[in-house]
């Protein structure tokens, strides 16, 4: 009963013996606990009868007194405790071999064993004890989660940390970890042709969104790999560019994670953008955005935590505004709020209620923050300190 169940399914998947008789006898455990315990108390029965015959003989009327005491500490150290807890230590290595003995007896055995299960489930119909009720293992995503940390060197870290993300996934909603409206960029059909061009050729993203006029007007999306075609033509023109624009996909601000990566595979799409309740776009969400939170951040530059994140030499991290609360505590392993605003700037003018100078210095969740660049009306550069470990105030200050 001690036994792994997954580590036995496994097991037997490789036509372990042992394993395969185990797991037999495990389909029906109720035919298995009525086996081992028609033979436990058989012997234990037998052997006080015998203690008690013995102890009479010796020592006359009260020899049972006597027998009883010693027989039973010898049961309960030889018998009970000292086995069953070294099984219970060590289930595989004592189950496994057991199914070979256990496998037979029950056959041995069966007809009384059914009997004694038979007045069992009567006696459970008159308690009013349902046995379809039985636990069949099934477990759920907290209780995968402490499989996976408990795993120890069997799954290495790093791998445990991606299992653990995908369960994350369903926590985490695309408003989370979108690109904000403000930093889309796109493609605006009002816009000149050579400058179209010349914005396709430079462009570092492989798919960008197409509008007419503003971001609230979109007509797709464009691969730039399907515009190379324009670059060297000099008849080309916004009618072709066009005919290569694919219909966008719009996602749902609170939809999760785990549901929009299903979502992606099925539509084929790598992109979409966040709209709010109203139909509003607030932002864009891609495949690589998703990915990132299963197998970290991609960036090429060292001194970069992340694409919005650089460690500076005195330790300080110099944060762009537009970075996420979340990003911020997954990559530094910090805990600042985030249930309220998602991104940096957002909590910087939550808790100060205005557009702040730069060198404006607060405090929150502890850490020092210095407002490093503002433009027009958001926080662009935030320079945050870790942890202040001086005791002042219990609450979070603002200079």
């Amino acid at each position: 009963m001690s036994l792994n169940r997954y580590r036995l399914r496994h097991l037997a998947d490789k036509k372990h013996k042992g394993a395969l008789r185990a797991q037999h006898l495990l389909e029906t455990p109720e035919r298995l606990i009525g086996l081992i315990l028609l033979g436990n108390n058989l012997v234990n029965i037998l052997a006080s009868a015998i203690a008690t015959i013995i102890g009479i003989r010796l020592l006359g009327d009260y020899g049972f007194i006597f027998s009883t005491i010693i027989l039973t500490l010898v049961i309960l150290i030889f018998s009970e405790v000292t086995p069953k807890t070294i099984a219970a230590l060590h289930p595989e290595r004592f189950a496994l071999p057991s199914a070979f003995v256990l496998a037979p007896l029950l056959k041995v055995f069966y007809p009384l064993v059914w009997l004694i299960n038979q007045l069992t489930s009567l006696f459970f119909k008159i308690l009013g004890i349902s046995e379809e009720s039985r636990s069949h293992y099934d477990l759920s995503s907290e209780e995968l989660r402490i499989v996976v940390n408990e795993a120890g060197t069997m799954i290495p870290h790093r791998h445990q940390q991606m299992l653990l993300s995908i369960l994350d996934l369903e926590k985490v909603t695309v408003e989370d970890i979108m690109v904000p409206r403000s930093e889309i960029i796109g493609i605006d059909l009002q816009d000149e042709w050579h400058d179209i061009v010349q914005q396709l050729s430079e462009s570092q993203h492989t798919r960008v969104p197409v509008y007419d006029g503003d971001i609230d007007h979109v007509i797709g999306i464009i691969h730039i790999r399907n515009a190379l075609q324009f670059f060297n033509k000099e008849e080309s023109s916004k009618s072709d560019l066009k005919d290569i624009i694919r219909e966008a996909l719009y996602v749902p601000e609170a939809t999760p994670l785990n549901t929009q990566l299903l979502n992606f595979q099925r539509e084929r799409h790598r992109i979409g953008l966040v709209v709010n309740e109203y139909g509003d776009i607030q932002g864009l969400i891609t495949l690589e955005d998703i990915l990132e939170e299963i197998v970290g951040e991609f960036t090429t530059d060292p001194s970069a935590l992340s694409k919005d994140v650089h460690l500076e030499e005195d330790g300080t991290y110099l944060v762009d505004g537009s970075a996420t609360i979340r990003e911020l505590n997954r990559v530094l392993g910090w805990e600042l709020p985030s249930e309220g605003p998602k991104t940096v700037n957002g909590l910087i003018l939550e808790y100060l209620e205005t557009i702040p100078d730069p060198g404006t210095s607060l405090l929150i969740a502890g850490h020092p923050f210095e407002i490093v660049q503002t433009a027009q009306n958001t926080v662009k550069t935030v320079r945050i300190s870790p942890q202040w470990q001086q005791a002042s105030k219990p609450e979070d200050s603002a200079d």
